[in-house]
């Protein structure tokens, strides 16, 4: 068991790595030849332009400027400066709200710590049962059990301080909860009203298209613009000529430093064995071969029948019919005609529109019970670590160690440093099973596969690396104990043992959420793989993009990282107060290391509108409630039957409280309100009546495959030249030719001119916006259109006087 000095050297340790990895990013960062590693988000953007070829040989690729060294923590202050409206504008809202779960957590950890370090570490501290504990049952414990509820004798009167501090941080967090979600809420709202035009709010993707004797799918359907082909063949050979066209491109730059001598290959496997043969004009060979397999496979797709799927991406002139559409239900068979919004095209996962819909729920049950499996059976192997990762263990297994493990140093580095980093090791590879596993079982967009994947993570969490931790590892600490005492006092030894399981957690926070963090900012692999890409295959400045490797959230794997944290502070908040700290250091650092990301280098994949809240808010009531009944168990050990039953009633509210803020808040983010929509459509139609939506709206959702350069990476490119073609419209009055049709939209007011049959629809728009939220972007009175009707009065007063003047 980790000491009070065990817990100071690992932090000696993960402190000074931190600081280590901080001041390489410091220098590093400041470096031009690095530019393009810790500012590709800029580059992506446009703004920002390579070191320019007139400076000095020296000067482009290492920073001369002794003043900017002076000031290399400034990264900081300037990672904290951007507003949030301007950094959802820069960033999307999908990074400016999920920063937000780490300001959640400092609200509600910092006045948490605050309050048990009062109030509970007093008195635990002032108690000696563990004293007592140690002399009658040979229990391990060690002087930062002192601090915890482990230290408080059986049947105490002090136990009410614990209830008490219970429902307190019960309450506060519920609070801050609600005040978030409301905030994300309208967040989410004012977003969705004031974005830009989208292609995915006009779409719905309808699927289970019913077979038709008389026309096929794509007949079926031609009129509603785009079927699902199964494209996924087709895909995988334009991806494996990409890769055949870099070595080409490789060995052509290999072959041009080098004239002397023309490179070799071996036709196997990675070149590691087989022919060997001349490697340009291998390489020419194959990608003929395969140029002329695209060609063919391209025909098969866009001709063979059996290629068009049930599927299909159907598109509205307006968002109110899309949000009708998409949010009721089609067909009187609940199985057919299935609709839902549909994907912006950056975030629809192409393969998985393949699978036929009826193999769904086959695919669900499988990956259901798959993870079943893995999530209980995987903690025999990280049980095993784990004992391997200690001072017993390492004895144990390798004997001849024991001699220099019982050095007093390298026996705290063992038993504070080594079972977290172990720990932290043995899951690296667990997120990537967990997401190939989401796209096994056929969702259709990448931010829904992070967030299925992001939620069998935390699942995966709290079963082996917390609860594992804390019942199995408790059990095998004590084991010694249990063996030597009657069965009745077992159930005690549990009681004590559990809160012990704190400085192993200590360690893991010091470890993932200090040096981990640390090490997320100075993107050490990234450095890396750019400079070596940029050393053998980079020869334009476009080579010279492709090589940068921005990355991105990660959500599925960030977010439930982030839950553990919140986890631990709400189940050791009234039990270990001194884990409470390492908390709120590692949610303060990670703000602002990941602040600093999102504005300089991540370029987040797709835009969901922060469609991931609804989970967020979901965990966190969920570790509250484990919490809660974990305190319940605990003190039952400890026989505080007059006390206990008072926390029955805390689970019970703060599953009422979740159903309150789903009811409340929920449905902004998975329906699209229809007044919203209504006026969203009537402020487009006044202000860009020409609009095209067929040609803005066909080539959206079409594979990126048949695209001219078989990605979609011009998504943005795509907007704002669509948004640009609004300016362009040809805008003349129009008269409506039907008392039943609505009137024709009014020309822009740009040209200071409306039609006199729109001057009524135009007061019923001004109407109908001023109307709105009095912080809602639209409520402004954009069309002006009584201002004109009194410019128009004044104007034809003034021609009247003047007419009148020279009759005289």
């Amino acid at each position: 068991m980790a000491t009070l000095e065990d817990i100071g050297v690992s932090a000696a340790i993960n402190l000074l790595s931190a600081l280590i990895f901080l001041f390489l990013f410091a220098i590093l960062r400041l470096q031009p030849f690095n530019d393009r590693v810790y500012f590709p988000k800029w580059y992506l953007k446009g703004l920002r332009n390579s070191p320019s070829r007139s400076r000095a040989l020296v000067s482009r690729f290492v920073n001369l400027d002794c003043r900017s060294y002076i000031q290399f923590l400034n990264w900081m202050p300037q990672a904290l400066k951007m507003p949030e409206p301007e950094l959802i504008d820069h960033a999307g809202l999908d990074s400016a709200v999920y920063l937000r779960i780490y300001l959640m957590g400092l609200k509600i950890f910092v006045p948490i710590t605050i309050l048990a370090w009062v109030v509970l570490v007093p008195v635990n501290y002032t108690n000696d049962a563990l004293e007592a504990e140690k002399m009658a049952a040979n229990v391990t414990a060690s002087d930062i059990d002192k601090l915890s509820i482990s230290n408080v004798p059986l049947k105490s009167q002090r136990f009410w301080a614990h209830i008490v501090m219970a429902y307190a941080f019960t309450f506060w967090t519920c609070y801050v909860l609600l005040k978030e979600y409301e905030k994300v809420a309208s967040m989410r709202l004012q977003f969705l009203s004031s974005e830009r035009r989208r292609p995915d709010q006009f779409t719905v993707l309808v699927r289970n298209v019913p077979p038709d004797p008389d026309e096929s799918v794509s007949e079926l359907v031609e009129h509603f613009f785009l079927v699902v082909c199964n494209a996924n063949n087709l895909a995988s050979l334009v991806k494996k000529n990409e890769g055949m066209q870099n070595w080409l491109d490789y060995y052509r730059f290999k072959y041009s430093r080098n004239r002397s001598q023309r490179p070799q290959t071996k036709t196997g496997f990675l070149g590691l064995w087989g022919a060997k043969v001349d490697a340009i004009d291998y390489y020419i060979s194959e990608i003929e071969k395969l140029s002329k397999e695209i060609t063919e496979e391209r025909e098969k797709v866009l001709n063979d029948p059996n290629c068009i799927m049930p599927a299909a991406f159907v598109s509205f002139k307006t968002r109110w019919g899309a949000a009708v559409c998409a949010q009721t239900q089609q067909s009187r068979n609940p199985t057919l005609w299935l609709t839902e919004w549909a994907p912006e095209p950056r975030d629809v996962y192409w393969p998985n529109l393949a699978i036929p819909y009826v193999s769904l729920s086959v695919r669900r049950l499988i990956i259901g019970v798959s993870f079943f499996f893995l999530a209980f059976f995987f903690m025999i192997p990280i049980a095993f670590v784990q004992s391997l990762a200690s001072i017993e263990g390492i004895e144990k297994s390798l004997p001849f160690l024991k001699p220099v493990i019982e050095v007093e140093f390298i026996k705290s580095v063992v038993q504070g440093f080594l079972p977290g980093i172990a720990l932290k090791l043995f899951l690296i590879l667990l997120p990537t099973l967990l997401m190939m596993m989401s796209k096994f079982e056929g969702l259709t967009s990448l931010s829904s596969l992070e967030r299925r994947s992001a939620m069998r993570y935390y699942i995966f969490i709290i079963i082996n690396v917390f609860l594992g931790s804390i019942l199995t590892g408790a059990a095998f600490e004590q084991l010694d104990s249990f063996i030597k005492q009657s069965a009745s006092e077992i159930p005690k030894t549990i009681g004590v043992a559990i809160p012990m399981k704190a400085t192993f957690f200590i360690t893991y926070i010091m470890v993932d959420g200090w040096a981990g963090i640390a090490g997320e900012v100075l993107m050490l692999k990234p450095l890396i793989i750019y400079h070596l890409k940029n050393f053998f295959l980079v020869k334009t400045e476009k080579d010279r993009n492709e090589a940068m490797d921005a990355g991105s959230l990660g959500f599925n794997t960030g977010e439930p990282r982030i839950q553990l944290y919140f986890l631990l502070g709400l189940v050791y908040a009234p039990v270990t107060p001194i884990l409470l700290p390492f908390i709120v250091m590692f949610f303060g650092f990670a703000y602002v290391v990941y602040r600093h990301q999102i504005i300089n280098v991540y370029n987040q994949e797709y835009e969901s509108g922060a469609a991931f809240w609804p989970a967020v808010h979901g965990r966190v009531i969920t570790a509250l409630v484990i919490a809660q009944l974990l305190m319940m168990g605990l003190l039952s050990t400890k026989q505080a039957s007059s006390t206990t039953p008072f926390l029955i009633a805390l689970p019970v509210l703060t599953i009422w409280f979740h159903v309150f803020c789903n009811g409340r808040y929920k449905s902004a983010f998975v329906k699209y309100p229809l007044q919203e929509a209504m006026m969203k459509d009537s402020l487009e139609r006044a202000s860009s009546p020409n609009f095209n939506f067929r040609s803005y709206l066909e080539k959206a959702y079409v594979h990126p495959v048949f695209k001219g350069d078989g990605n979609d990476d011009d998504y943005e490119q795509y907007l704002s030249e669509n948004q640009e073609d609004d300016a362009e419209n040809v805008l003349v009055p129009t008269r409506r030719h039907s008392r039943r049709n609505s009137p024709a939209s009014c020309t822009k007011v740009a040209v200071d001119f409306v039609s006199p049959e729109n001057i009524k629809e135009c007061l019923r728009l001004t109407e109908e916006f001023r109307q709105l939220p009095m912080n809602h972007r639209a409520r402004e009175d954009k069309l002006e259109i009584k201002k004109m009707i009194i410019y128009a009065i004044d104007k034809a007063i003034i021609d009247l006087q003047e007419l009148i003047e020279s009759q005289r």
